[in-house]
């Protein structure tokens, strides 16, 4: 099924989209309009038509072509951010890299969207601190990459199941040790740590600020728009900007309270 919407609205419907498909869905440019991919078999596809959005959304569906595997399969490349290498299993892996290796086909979350690799480059940029956790986090990539970066404890949480499955899952393979739990960050703060990665989308970025009692030490936003990130860093009203990356139309911003700033 492609969902496609204006740009202006994209942000919406993602939100919405990942109430429905929480294991992840693909995303498109298509000029002026974002095009959302979901896949599944006849009768497992969610109905949309609780959407809503400013704009019109087109809506179709159709059959996976004979080679969508091997299609799929090149859609997940191996990801280099300073000493790590994410990979899907069939990549290989990097001489002295630090690898994580990520089943694609588990959950939301693989290192190909912009806004993973903006975390990922946020986060090597600091000295490893103790204590982190990942909040939402989908197959788990930032949480074992976070514990193959030398972080610990490492906690992450999620409201889908089969993203807290596939982290657990995912940890184990990958040799490191994650504590996985379930959250409903719209009700209150995940797991607490003195660093914190959180790579949503702005609507629940901004629900998390509003029932977070105490701000971490440190944190990582992302799944944000450019033109988001200053609403959202005005919503860690006790918190201040650190550092602020973009890339491919995505931003991700590092905000830190009272503490020394460890950053290289």
């Amino acid at each position: 099924m492609a969902v496609k919407v204006l740009r202006a609205d994209a942000e919406t419907v993602l939100a919405e989209l990942l109430e429905l498909v929480p294991a992840g869905l693909e995303e498109r440019d298509a000029g002026d309009a974002v095009e959302y991919v979901l896949y599944g078999a006849p009768g497992e596809l969610p109905d949309i038509g609780t959407i809503r959005a400013a704009g019109g959304i087109e809506v179709s569906t159709s059959e996976l072509p004979d080679d969508w595997d091997e299609r799929w399969r090149s859609f997940h490349t191996a990801l280099d951010v300073g000493a790590l290498r994410v990979r899907p299993p069939w990549e290989p892996a990097r001489e002295g890299a630090l690898d994580v290796v990520i089943d694609p086909g588990q959950a939301f979350g693989t290192g190909s969207h912009p806004t993973t690799r903006l975390v990922l480059q946020l986060l090597s940029e600091l000295e490893p601190a103790g204590g982190l956790a990942d909040w939402g986090c989908g197959s788990g990539i930032l949480a074992i990459a976070a514990a193959k970066l030398g972080w610990a404890p490492v906690l992450a949480c999620d409201h889908d199941p089969a993203s807290v499955e596939a982290t657990l899952a995912g940890a184990a393979a990958n040799g490191v040790s994650v504590e996985v739990s379930r959250c409903d960050l719209r009700r209150e703060p995940g797991p607490s740590a003195p660093t914190v990665l959180a790579n949503l989308v702005r609507p629940l970025l901004l629900e998390v600020a509003r029932v977070m009692t105490r701000p971490p030490e440190r944190l990582i936003a992302s799944g944000l728009l450019p033109g988001e990130v200053d609403e959202v860093v005005a919503a860690f009203a006790q918190m201040s900007e650190s550092r602020r990356l973009e890339g491919d139309g995505w931003a991700a911003v590092y905000l830190h309270s009272g503490y020394v700033d460890r950053a290289r």
